[in-house]
C-alpha cells in the first residue's frame, strides 16, 4: 500500500477518535438519549427517596446515616464511654427520623430537577460510567436542590422535636467556661448550633439520596430487570 495514502487514512482515523462523540454512531438520536437520562434518574430519585423515607432508611443505613455535627459528635462519643450520652443519642436519632420524615417532599424536588435539567452531552453520559448521570445532576443542582431540602428538614427537626433536644444541650455549652467551653465556642463557626445542626443535617440527607440515586442508576445500566420502560430499555440496552 503506498505509504501516502496509509498515512493519511491513519490521520482521519485520528480526527474521528477525537471527535465528540455523537448520538447517532450508537443508533440514538440526542433526543432518545436525553429522554432514556431523564428517564433513569427519575426512576432512580423515586427509588432512592421511597427507601430512605422508610423508618431507618437513614437511622439504620452506616453508609447515610446522618451524625451530631461536629461540634458535639465529640462529646457525644466522650460521654458514651461512661453511659451518659442518651440524650445526645436521642438527638442523634431525632435528625435521622427527621430526614426520613423530609423524604416524600425531597422526592418532588428531585424529580422535578431531573425534568427540568439541560443536558449538554446526554449521548456522553448515556456511555459514561456507571454513575455519570448522577455526577451530572449533582454537579449541575446540588446549590438549588440544598436551597429547597433546607427548608423541608427544617420543618422535620421541629415536628420530630430535636430542636427542644437540642435547646438545653447548647444552653450548657455557651455557658460552659474553660477548655471545653472555649473548644466548643471555636467549632461554632459563628453559626448557631441550631442553624449548624439543620445545615449539616440538610446536606447529609442530600448526599444520602445522591448515594442511592447513583447505586440505582448503576443497576439499570447493569441489570436488564431494571430497565422497565421502553427508553430505558432502548437506550440502556
Amino acid at each position: 500500500m503506498d505509504r501516502r495514502f496509509f498515512t493519511l487514512g491513519l490521520a482521519s482515523a485520528l480526527v474521528m477518535a477525537a471527535s465528540p462523540v455523537r448520538a447517532g454512531q450508537f443508533g440514538l438520536s440526542d433526543r432518545q438519549a436525553s429522554e432514556g437520562i431523564r428517564a433513569a434518574l427519575g426512576q432512580a430519585a423515586r427509588l432512592a427517596t421511597t427507601r430512605l423515607g422508610r423508618t431507618d432508611g437513614f437511622f439504620g443505613d452506616p453508609q447515610v446515616r446522618i451524625p451530631l455535627p461536629s461540634r458535639i459528635r465529640d462529646l457525644q462519643s466522650m460521654l458514651r464511654r461512661v453511659g451518659l450520652s442518651a440524650q445526645l443519642d436521642d438527638l442523634e436519632r431525632q435528625i435521622n427520623r427527621s430526614a426520613e420524615a423530609a423524604m416524600p417532599a425531597v422526592q418532588t424536588i428531585f424529580v422535578d430537577a431531573v425534568r427540568s435539567i439541560t443536558l449538554d452531552d446526554a449521548v456522553g453520559i448515556v456511555r459514561g460510567g456507571d454513575r455519570s448521570a448522577t455526577d451530572y445532576l449533582e454537579r449541575r443542582t446540588s446549590d438549588q436542590l440544598f436551597a429547597l431540602i433546607r427548608p423541608r428538614m427544617e420543618n422535620t427537626l421541629e415536628a420530630s422535636g430535636a430542636y427542644r433536644t437540642l435547646q438545653p444541650i447548647e444552653e450548657r455549652m455557651n455557658s460552659q467556661g474553660g477548655f471545653l467551653g472555649r473548644l466548643m465556642q471555636g467549632r461554632s463557626g459563628g453559626q448557631s448550633l441550631r442553624d449548624q445542626l439543620t445545615e449539616d443535617a440538610s446536606r447529609r440527607a442530600m448526599a444520602g439520596v445522591f448515594h442511592y440515586v447513583g447505586e440505582e442508576e448503576r443497576a439499570i445500566r447493569r441489570d436488564p430487570v431494571n430497565r422497565t420502560t421502553d427508553i430505558l430499555r432502548r437506550v440502556f440496552g
